[in-house]
């Protein structure tokens, strides 16, 4: 049977390693998924709310356009991450009853993924804002530029790393 696959009394527990239903397991890849957005959806929460209230600083009319640009950008993206982290909940309101739990996590989880990707990028476009007014152009890049990598590595890099290494043990790979 191949791996994920279910036979006439449900998924194969050899296989996914436990013993629920589809609908079991929907259940608890929800449950994991919200706990991690709990997490992201404040950061993103709190950083916007702080973004939002920049523009009615005194300093503010002094930004080069540039920087009055740069915090365009850092807003639009903090709005767009807020929405994307936010967005399993609309989700499970309008799923909710229907049967398609499966169907939400799925499209939560890639909601949440973008969420992520907005989410990092704004931090380093604020990030970027904040040190060009502290320490100067080229300098503030570089920064920005080495957090962002330093994101990169922590989000992406070093999780896809360990997954090559246990994959390449012999391990299947996870089905969720």
């Amino acid at each position: 049977m191949a791996p994920g696959a279910t036979g006439r009394n449900g998924p194969d527990p050899s296989r996914s390693g436990r013993q629920e239903s589809p609908e079991e397991r929907a259940d608890r890849r929800w449950n994991d998924l919200l706990q991690e957005v709990r997490v992201a959806q404040t950061g993103s929460q709190v950083l916007f709310g702080f973004l939002l209230s920049v523009v009615f600083m005194p300093r503010f009319a002094q930004l080069e356009q540039f920087d009055r640009n740069l915090y365009v950008v850092t807003v639009v993206l903090g709005a767009l991450a807020t929405g994307s982290l936010a967005a399993p909940v609309s989700y499970h309101r309008l799923f909710a009853g229907r049967r398609l739990k499966p169907e939400l996590v799925e499209a939560a989880a890639r909601l949440v993924a973008i969420g992520l990707v907005l989410l990092a990028l704004t931090i380093g476009s604020a990030l970027l804002l904040l040190l060009r007014e502290a320490i100067g152009g080229a300098t503030a890049a570089w920064i920005a530029g080495a957090v962002m990598a330093y994101f990169a590595c922590c989000w992406l890099l070093l999780p896809l790393v360990q997954l090559r290494r246990h994959d390449g043990r012999g391990r299947r790979p996870p089905t969720d």
